[in-house]
């Protein structure tokens, strides 16, 4: 225990950051949450909340707009994780100062579990709201923090569940129509959210991810829509009815669309159509692959996952 990083998980009671705290707790770090006061009555987080401290997990009261809690949360701790969601992004600005006050922290991971924002083609909105993760990244960089940027990609809770259509609330992934956008070819990554959040617990003491980027490409998660749907396909023993939708079609309906269905279409334009997600090769002289890094970590394939709906 005392060769490991004592973590501070902000916005732990979000989509990915539950995942993140257990991730943390289960191997063994010395975890924190930030939670609000209020998050106890509420009967979603409160019943997270108790399952963290079941979990040995520290919770701390604060707020990430109120300073002195933050400051006081951050000294506390050796790493900082920031989970956040996408509308509070900027509102990092506020732990960046808090990290510099504090002055202990060794690494911060800001919110980024998506794609790479510094290497994407996206049109708008997405290019504005990925602009925002940018400028954090840009605000870490310049106050000199300590830093590792997680590129998670795609979560197969959303991408996997739905075979990448636009219907939310979907349970399994459809068994009679697909939409598929352009030609279905470009090669996304798309990956289980346990698996996202222990591969982020592994890179915050490894000196080979300081300051460098931890990508999630495992190589049986990097897929087509394509590939998604025949894989279906074959599991369920049924050809789907497939609709294509061509790529003028896709940025028409961008700019028809109100928000936020434009900002998740114009998302899925750069990573379903561009192929935004492996368009580049991973070079170590700005970061690594997880898998190959943490082998001993046993990812869950698109395949497997799929087959739990089968």
């Amino acid at each position: 225990m005392s060769g490991k990083s004592k973590i501070l998980v902000i916005g732990g009671t979000g989509y990915i950051g539950k995942f993140v705290v257990e991730a943390s707790a289960k191997a063994g770090n010395p975890t924190f949450v930030l939670v609000r006061e209020s998050s106890a009555s509420d009967p979603v987080k409160g019943k997270l909340v108790q399952s963290f401290t079941d979990l040995g997990v520290n919770i701390l009261h604060g707020d990430v707009n109120d300073h002195e809690s933050l400051v006081k949360a951050i000294k506390q701790v050796d790493v900082v994780i920031s989970a956040i969601g996408s509308m509070q992004i900027m509102d990092q600005t506020k732990i960046i100062a808090a990290i510099k006050e504090a002055g202990n922290v060794k690494r911060f991971l800001p919110s980024e579990f998506g794609t790479d924002v510094d290497r994407t083609n996206a049109v708008e909105p997405a290019k504005s709201a990925f602009s925002v993760k940018a400028q954090i990244r840009r605000a870490v960089e310049a106050e000199g923090i300590p830093h590792t940027y997680v590129v998670a990609n795609c979560f197969a809770g959303y991408y996997l569940t739905t075979l990448v259509q636009l219907q939310p609330g979907l349970s399994s992934p459809p068994r009679d129509k697909v939409t598929i956008y352009g030609d279905g070819n470009a090669k996304a990554v798309i990956n289980k959210e346990e698996d996202i959040a222990a591969y982020t617990i592994k890179a915050v003491d490894d000196p080979k991810t300081l300051n460098k980027f931890l990508y999630i490409n495992p190589p049986k998660n990097i897929v087509s829509v394509n590939d998604l749907v025949a894989l279906w396909e074959s599991k369920i023993g049924k050809t789907l009815e497939k609709t294509y939708i061509s790529e003028e079609q896709l940025l028409k309906s961008i700019q028809e669309s109100p928000i936020p269905i434009n900002v998740v279409l114009s998302i899925n334009h750069s990573v379903f159509v561009k192929g935004d997600q492996t368009s580049f090769n991973i070079d170590p002289s700005f970061g690594f692959e997880a898998s190959e890094l943490y082998p001993d970590v046993k990812y869950t394939s698109v395949e497997e996952y799929l087959g739990k709906f089968a």
